[in-house]
């Protein structure tokens, strides 16, 4: 599975997701980029989840419009030591999150 990270989760997350294949915003080179074009990129490019804590995406976005699941990262506060006691749930989470839909994670 290819998972695409925003730039403002932690990139620490990569370890927790380590089955997958995981990369960043900045490391694509598509830092700064608005959530709409971000996520044609991310689909054209083959990422199947774009793992992001912003909250916001779903009343910007159509999601429904895009091939690839979105998930939210809302379990407190944006840090690898909030997710690391729940790395097996949110790998369950994005895994089989659905594309076209938000799926928000809370821990």
């Amino acid at each position: 599975m290819r998972i695409l990270l925003d730039e403002s989760a932690p990139s620490e997350l990569r370890e927790l997701l380590a089955d997958h294949d995981v990369e960043t915003v900045p490391e694509r080179g598509w830092r700064a980029k608005e959530n709409g074009e971000l996520l044609t990129l991310a689909v054209g490019e083959g990422f199947d989840a774009f793992v992001t804590p912003d909250q916001n995406i779903p009343h910007q976005q159509n999601l429904a419009s895009f091939d690839i699941a979105v998930v939210i990262l809302a379990a407190g506060r944006n840090r690898r030591a909030t997710y690391e006691p729940v790395a097996g749930k949110l790998r369950e989470l994005v895994e089989g999150a659905p594309r076209g839909e938000v799926t928000w994670f809370r821990g």
